[in-house]
């Protein structure tokens, strides 16, 4: 599992996407895990690292919806 810059993300099929942030979830929870039954975990940065590639998928996820549905409105007429 490794941390992604937006434009990286942007480059990535949406089932690559969705793959990724399936990965970083199972990830986030082992760490919240880890630190809620008193365990020390080995980078403690990290649950912010993933907290944040988490929220830059969900943006880009999210600007690709968006475009879509304006597209739709555009062409679909009244």
């Amino acid at each position: 599992m490794s941390i992604f810059r937006i434009e990286e993300i942007r480059k990535m099929s949406g089932k690559e996407r969705n793959e990724e942030l399936e990965s970083l979830m199972r990830d986030l929870l082992h760490e919240r895990g880890i630190i809620a039954t008193g365990g020390s975990p080995d980078n403690p940065g990290r649950v912010g690292e993933i907290k944040r590639t988490v929220a830059r998928i969900k943006t880009v996820q999210g600007e690709e919806q968006r475009e879509a549905e304006m597209a739709r409105n555009e062409g679909g007429g009244k």
